[in-house]
């Protein structure tokens, strides 16, 4: 027998969508866009998919088909001569009845399949785009939040790579944002470099208590006040556009930094070189981030930070993980993306993707996430 599935209203596969396992999403919702996908990546990854259907809790339907009448028909019945003169009595099997399973409810930001391969999230002022790479789930998560207290002129963005598994990338996503605000609120705005650290830190902390493995790298950025907040631990990059000059606005945290060997061996720890990377104890490429308690004595979460007033040479902000800025330096990926991104209507998501296309072309195997900014829109 052949077997079809098909799911009725599933934000995963959506009647117009049925044909491919892979989806491409727009995301309108004006709400906090996080990515925290639970599929995404096996377990606790995969690609977002989310379609116009009426609601994610129709249950799966399974219908089973009848084949060929040869393959149903026409087997004797048990004790029938073979030399009878009368005809043999026919046993006709019966079409199965429906089978209809449960399935859980399905938020925005749930994950299609680990197959899923893509994401693409396009708003007002900001886009973003994720690419898995060999792996088998993508590790890599992001965050968005537009309005904050209200405010259109406020909000804060992340890209986060997580290595590992990605259980700190999507811990990172979703809370990351709202420690960094509340230790903001509780400043009542002040001290908005020390807010920060400890949001980071929280974040970190936090996450530890889950007991689970992997670490993060992240990069976030934070609009308020018509100033840019920008800050990292680990290798995800933030580049910003300064009337087509590129500008980096952070500084990766790699064992091979000078001053960031000296602080790992400092504590104790080594760092060697194979293969031609740099790693902390022989395993992990980076130095700083979210998670990794293994190796926590000599991976810190601390950030670095940057504060600027957002000018009107602030054409945009590109933040990405090291997917794409292993292959494409920083002038290389502002002067792709502003020509598509400097117009009368910036094209944004299409300079994620040409940006990411770009990264693969060259050899990238890594999962690649890329957000672009348009700064004009929050001033």
């Amino acid at each position: 027998m052949s077997c079809a599935v098909a799911v009725s209203n599933s934000p995963v596969f959506s009647p117009s969508r049925v044909s491919s396992i892979f989806c491409k999403t727009t995301v309108s919702s004006p709400e906090n866009l996080t990515l925290t996908q639970h599929h995404y990546h096996g377990s606790s990854s995969s690609s977002p998919c989310a379609s116009s259907g009426s609601g994610p809790t129709s249950p799966f339907r399974v219908r089973i088909q009848k084949s060929s009448p040869s393959g149903l028909r026409g087997f004797k019945k048990e004790g029938a001569g073979e030399g009878s003169g009368a005809a043999a009595s026919v046993l006709k099997r019966k079409r199965p009845a429906r089978i209809d399973i449960p399935v859980a409810a399905l938020s925005l930001a749930a994950a299609a399949t680990p197959a899923a391969v893509e994401l693409e999230v396009e708003r007002e002022g900001f886009s973003v785009y994720c690419k898995r790479g060999r792996r088998e789930a993508m590790e890599d998560r992001y965050s968005a939040v537009v309005g904050i207290h209200g405010d259109p002129k406020q909000a804060f963005f992340g890209v986060f790579d997580g290595h590992g598994g990605a259980k700190a990338a999507e811990f990172a996503s979703k809370n990351i944002d709202k420690n960094i605000i509340n230790e903001l609120t509780r400043r009542e705005g002040g001290e908005i470099v020390e807010a920060v650290r400890r949001g980071y830190l929280t974040t970190d902390s936090e996450f530890l208590k889950e007991d689970v493995h992997g670490g993060t790298c992240c990069v976030t950025a934070l609009i308020r006040n018509g100033n840019l907040v920008v800050s990292n631990a680990g290798d995800c990059r933030a580049v910003v556009s300064r009337g087509g000059t590129a500008e980096a606005l952070t500084s990766d945290h790699r064992p091979s930094r000078e001053d960031e060997r000296e602080r790992i061996e400092a504590q104790g720890g080594y760092v060697d070189c194979r293969n031609g990377i740099w790693r902390i104890q022989g395993t992990l490429a980076v130095s700083r981030g979210v998670g990794d308690g293994h190796l926590k004595q000599w991976v810190i979460a601390e950030p670095e930070t940057k504060v600027l007033a957002i000018e009107p040479d602030h054409e945009f902000l590109i933040l990405a993980s090291d997917g794409l800025w292993d292959k494409v330096s920083n002038q290389e990926a502002v002067d792709v993306a502003r020509t598509l991104c400097v117009e009368t209507k910036p094209e944004t998501l299409s300079a994620c993707k040409k940006l990411a296309k770009l990264a693969i072309s060259r050899g990238s195997c890594d999962d690649i996430s890329v957000m672009v900014i348009h700064l004009g829109r929050f001033i």
